[in-house]
């Protein structure tokens, strides 16, 4: 049998979380851009959760923004799809089951535009929120709202709010709290900023352009859970012959998860109520500068100071490297030793800092999720200039010594960037008698800075070299020194020996 609304009642099995007929009658309260598998993990989860505990009551509606692919799977499931919660938190193993009930349809902007109006027109409408890759916040200036749809994310938007103001005549309660999840920056200042521009060159009126910018709240976020997507085979395999039934639309996840909303509106922070469900998930603050501070520099510039030394060491995989008590002992010192004492302000505080710490250690681990280090690696300069050296000038800002485990990890990035050009214009590098393929815009630069130098000229090359980094890293007192020092003993002496002198 097919996972679906009927078919609920035959689903015994114990621990599985299922929806109650009720929620198939809540009304439609979020209309979501974007079928993909973050929102579906996140977003969707937020709402489902919610809705199971009697406190938003409320279903979303999703536009796909082409008709390719087909809605049939959302149609035959009732929305449904089934959503396998794997990981570590607090050291202790996650592995839910939930049914997600949270989509009451899926409609095709290219076939269903008068429906996806119609839903605009609603009195029951109140959240708009959308993941339509960073793309899909962008200005296409000559975008019309009257088109049936408009080409842009944004246009569609403006469509969207142009006929609520139309059906509730611009009315103070009738503006919508609008989230936007796309990996920006301000991702709601920016749409907002997009969608009046686009108001404004469809010549609407004054009226409408005043009611836009005061009573629909363009909410800035920040989103962070790993959703790989389909399961695995051998995962969804023994998923199936668990409960019973066939998902088209089943996905895994990481049981960590945060959405980050930025608002100081009560009345927004009153519409966002299935917040309440999960409030170590969804946090609603005026400025969420620190969440993402927290996860720029302690997750994603931790996994990207540790990557090449993982790769040095022999590991493929993240969880393969976190099984390895010499890995551990970098990742946690470099972390918890320089990382985080680098980031500290009045807002980010040392207990902050620990219980991130904590949980991204515990992502790191979880045995559920395949993540290869040569995939990390891609684009390594790039992330190690904008990721982690704000962080190396604020540690030297603030203890004004060379930082051990920065300067490994630099020195092992140097390390794994040695690489020779072959006959199809790739940089390869090798590691353990391996080759690997280098996917780096500045990796013909770096082979260059190998060519022929001895280690100590290739660390002051590589440091020196305003091109990668904007700026003379031989500038931080004892840094090339400490990454010299560090270079040679992974050469010398290999990864274990260098890790654990530290």
């Amino acid at each position: 049998m097919i996972l679906s609304r009927e078919n609920l009642v035959n689903v015994t099995v114990e621990g599985v979380k299922k929806p109650q007929e009720h929620i198939f009658n809540l009304p439609e309260k979020v209309l979501q851009f974007g079928t993909g598998v973050l929102l579906r993990g996140l977003i969707d989860d937020y709402i489902d959760k919610a809705n199971r505990s009697g406190i938003f009551n409320g279903r979303v509606a999703v536009v796909k923004s082409t008709s390719t692919g087909g809605t049939d799977a959302f149609a035959q499931q009732n929305g449904l799809y089934t959503h396998l919660i794997k990981g570590i938190d607090n050291g202790n193993k996650v592995d839910e089951i939930v049914i997600n009930s949270s989509i009451s349809r899926v409609l095709a902007a290219s076939d269903d535009w008068e429906e996806i109006l119609k839903i605009a027109a609603s009195k029951d409408l109140q959240i708009i929120v959308s993941n339509t890759t960073e793309v899909g916040i962008t200005l296409l200036a000559d975008d019309k709202v009257n088109a049936t749809p408009p080409k842009s994310f944004p246009g569609k938007l403006l469509a969207v709010l142009l006929k609520r103001f139309e059906t509730f005549g611009g009315s103070l309660d009738s503006g919508l709290v609008i989230v936007p999840t796309e990996l920006l920056v301000d991702n709601g200042k920016k749409l907002k900023g997009i969608v009046t521009q686009l108001a404004v060159n469809n010549q609407l009126s004054e009226d409408f352009i005043h009611w836009l910018e005061s009573e629909s709240d363009f909410c800035s976020s920040l989103v962070d859970r790993i959703v790989p997507g389909t399961p695995s085979a051998a995962d969804k395999q023994t998923a199936i012959e668990l409960l019973g039934y066939t998902d088209e639309l089943m996905i895994m996840s990481e049981c960590y998860r945060l959405w980050a909303i930025e608002t100081s509106s009560e009345r927004s922070k009153s519409i966002l109520s299935f917040s309440k469900a999960d409030e170590e998930g969804v946090v609603i603050v005026p400025d969420i500068n620190k969440f993402r501070e927290l996860k720029l520099r302690l997750l994603n510039g931790t996994h990207t100071f540790s990557c090449a030394l993982a790769i040095v060491g022999g590991f493929a995989t993240v969880k393969e490297a976190m099984a390895d008590n010499t890995f551990n002992r970098f990742i946690t010192g470099i972390a918890n030793k320089e990382m985080s004492p680098a980031i500290l302000t009045k807002d980010i505080t040392l207990d902050d800092t620990e219980i991130f710490v904590g949980k991204v250690l515990d992502r790191f681990r979880n045995p559920f999720i395949e993540h290869l280090w040569l995939s990390i690696s891609v684009q390594y300069t790039s992330k190690m200039k904008s990721r982690n050296l704000p962080v190396l000038e604020k540690y030297y800002v603030s203890q004004g010594t060379p930082p051990a485990y920065m300067a490994l990890g630099f020195a092992a990035y140097i390390l794994f960037m040695k690489s020779e050009k072959d006959a199809d214009n790739k940089y390869k590098g090798t590691l353990h008698g391996k080759q690997y393929v280098i996917t780096d815009d500045f990796a013909a630069i770096l082979s260059e800075h190998w060519n022929g130098k001895e280690l100590s000229a290739v660390v002051h090359a590589v440091l020196k070299d305003t091109t990668l980094w904007d700026k003379d890293l031989t500038s931080y007192p004892g840094f090339e020194y400490a990454v010299s020092l560090a270079l040679e003993s992974l050469v010398n002496k290999g990864f274990a020996s260098t890790v654990n002198a530290l």
